[in-house]
């Protein structure tokens, strides 16, 4: 059965190469069975019933409207991992734009390019730009997931300690091998000990603005803050008064916005975190094999307003159902009543949403009566 895959952005034909034959990429919204997005804004976009997922290519999902889609039993991937090593070389990148004044110097030469005893001018001039090392310093991680893990080592690697924030003990565990030598600390220890504060978090009404005047009341003076991962987890007025006063000596941020691109002390990059050939490449290919899987096999892998389950390659034939919390046991006695004998089960809830996967000895065409169940949003075939 052909299978119809809407781009809504550019996305990395090494990624689309992943596709089976008999999916095809094509111009028109309707008649999509899923949509592949990157920053492409989704908020005012009304989906035909024919789409079944959304992938998206990268770890940030605010440009996607998670609970309009869930109601409307659209699942919605994103491919956390996928460029975190990109974003972590630029983090160090940015570390070592903050320690020295580099994009001054450069700056310098130049504007002094035309002097033809440049390089005797300089050696009066190079003061100005002079800075610190980060060998010795001590870098504050808030978040120690996919990214803030890959950052933690290699800042450990150029001689940093590194303090860490990060409640989930399951993400401890999991990058445990990254974070050994890594000392975790509340918040306000890292605060206070810091003498670089890197963030790598989602963002979310927890974490929206949890850079303020209040947390930098609290930081090292002249600490540099590194923002790699969503500019609104700043608040820019603070941070400006905070540069303004030597609070903070430097705010280096892969996110400008109005404010922070138009204030003194802030080095703004145009966010380049994940603008690598390879960060495209993996992101494509992971959200495509998502979507590949979630069509092929009814796999629900690193959704993000769904739950995730999964059970393996199909053996026989599946149902998913996308339902309104957690009804598995009332969905797993409506198929059986319907004729299904089950082989295989699994089930979850995600905050207000939950989903049953069911592997069946044969086919169960009545479905009728299991979509008219209360609290059902949608029956799919697989």
């Amino acid at each position: 059965m052909e299978r119809k895959i809407y781009c809504l952005n550019k996305i990395s034909k090494v990624g689309l190469g992943v596709l089976p034959s008999e999916y095809e990429v094509v111009e028109e919204l309707e008649g999509s069975d899923a949509i592949l997005v990157r920053s492409a804004a989704m908020h005012e976009m009304e989906l035909p019933e024919s789409v079944q997922c959304v992938a998206r290519a990268g770890a940030g999902v605010n440009n996607i409207p998670l609970e309009k889609y869930a109601e409307k039993g659209v699942v919605v991937f994103n491919t956390p991992g996928a460029n975190a090593n990109a974003v972590k070389e630029l983090t160090i990148a940015m570390m070592l734009l903050a320690a020295r004044d580099i994009r001054g110097s450069m700056e310098w030469v130049k504007e002094n390019k035309e002097d033809p005893e440049i390089n005797k001018s300089m050696e009066k001039a190079k003061s100005a730009f002079a800075g610190t090392e980060i060998l010795g310093k001590t870098l504050g991680v808030i978040g120690c997931g996919a990214i803030g893990a890959l950052v933690a080592d290699a800042a450990q690697k150029l001689g940093m300690k590194v303090v860490g924030v990060e409640p989930s003990m399951g993400t401890r565990e999991r990058y445990k091998e990254l974070l050994a030598g890594v000392e975790f600390v509340e918040l306000d220890e890292l605060l206070a000990r810091s003498d670089y504060i890197t963030i790598h978090v989602p963002l979310m009404d927890a974490t929206k603005g949890m850079i303020n005047k209040d947390t930098l009341a609290k930081a090292k003076d002249g600490v540099i803050v590194i923002n790699a991962a969503r500019d609104a987890l700043v608040n820019d007025s603070d941070m400006k008064k905070a540069l303004a006063s030597g609070k903070v000596r430097r705010y280096v941020t892969d996110f400008p916005n109005a404010k922070s691109a138009n204030t003194e002390g802030v080095v703004a990059i145009s966010h380049l975190g994940a603008s690598t050939e390879e960060a495209e490449d993996n992101c494509a290919m992971m959200a495509a094999n998502q979507v590949v899987d979630f069509i092929e096999n009814g796999n629900i892998v690193n959704s993000v307003n769904y739950p995730n389950l999964t059970l393996g390659p199909k053996e026989g034939p599946r149902l998913v159902v996308l339902t309104r919390g957690d009804i598995s046991e009332v969905v797993l006695e409506s198929v059986k009543t319907l004729g299904g004998k089950v082989t295989k089960m699994v089930s979850g809830v995600k905050g207000e949403y939950g989903a049953v996967l069911l592997e069946l000895a044969d086919e169960l065409n009545a479905l009728d009566g299991l979509k008219l169940l209360t609290k059902v949003i949608k029956v799919i075939k697989r």
